[in-house]
């Protein structure tokens, strides 16, 4: 039975119980500062920017088996970048 999902949004909620348990194991290790929209956008930007015909098994087994130290590094860019922005923002 193949599902089939009309939405980027829709497939984000129908995934969420997968989400929230990639979350908890984060924040056990201790990566407070990651939410469940980091976890996602990661995955949307590195592992299935050009990924075609995915099934909803392989975007579960890709949110629970992503990398914890690569998301750490992605994550710590876009602080970086972001304060960055903010500091370039302040000084005009």
């Amino acid at each position: 039975m193949e599902i089939e999902f009309s939405s980027q949004e829709e497939l984000y909620k129908r995934v969420q119980p997968a989400l929230r348990a990639k979350l908890a194991e984060l924040h056990r290790l201790g990566y407070p500062y990651i939410h469940i929209i980091d976890i996602w956008n990661y995955l949307i930007e590195t592992r299935w920017k050009k990924a075609k015909d995915l099934t909803l098994s392989d975007i579960v087994s890709d949110i629970l088996h992503v990398d914890n130290r690569r998301l750490d590094e992605y994550m710590k860019g876009k602080i970086a970048k972001k304060r960055r922005s903010q500091e370039e923002i302040e000084t005009i």
